[in-house]
């Protein structure tokens, strides 16, 4: 059985052009910070605070901006806010809970975009072939760490693109439910 890495996606904020400029200033560019492990993703410099009705959260800005803005995070953190955020897949903010983004220029209210993202895998066509998947299918996926704290996440959503790379992302609740920390690797099972 292949195996792939698990990563924690914390927290964090993708933005369109318009929200960005608001936020920092006419012709702002997101600067990368650091590559993730999705081909063209990047953790930017710039942080946004995200405000909600009881408190809030600091959050980096993940680019490149996309075509809607949204704010992704943990039920934790939702509760942090006061927002109740539906778990969703990127991209699906319709409908979700409402918040405002504070940047050093200028704020945005959204009206809504904060959710807490479902669980993935990304996956290139050739691992959803080897791995008898395919996108959008729902599979459990076995943890193989070392804590002695056996784990299978349930209800992980296949994500397939020949712009992927074969990773697993969970939130922070889930890592911390899991006893997940360092290199961590899973397998999917039916």
């Amino acid at each position: 059985m292949k195996d792939f890495i698990i990563e924690t996606s914390a927290r964090h904020v993708h933005v369109t052009q318009a929200t960005l400029e608001t936020l920092f200033g006419a012709g702002a560019q997101l600067e990368v910070k650091k590559e993730l492990s999705q081909p063209g993703q990047f953790a930017s410099n710039q942080k946004v605070t995200v405000v909600g009705p009881k408190g809030s959260l600091n959050c980096s800005i993940l680019g490149p901006c996309r075509n809607v803005d949204q704010v992704e995070v943990s039920f934790s953190d939702a509760r942090t806010l006061g927002v109740t955020a539906p778990v969703r897949e990127s991209g699906d903010v319709k409908g979700s809970a409402p918040c405002k983004l504070v940047g050093p220029a200028g704020e945005v209210e959204l009206a809504d975009g904060v959710i807490v993202a479902k669980r993935h895998i990304h996956m290139t066509p050739a691992d959803a072939e080897e791995l008898n998947v395919a996108n959008g299918d729902v599979v459990s996926v076995e943890v193989c760490n070392e804590t002695g704290r056996k784990i299978i996440f349930g209800d992980t959503v296949v994500r397939v693109s020949n712009s992927y790379a074969l990773a697993m992302h969970v939130d922070t609740d889930e890592a911390n439910a899991g006893a997940l920390s360092g290199l961590v690797k899973g397998v999917i099972v039916k």
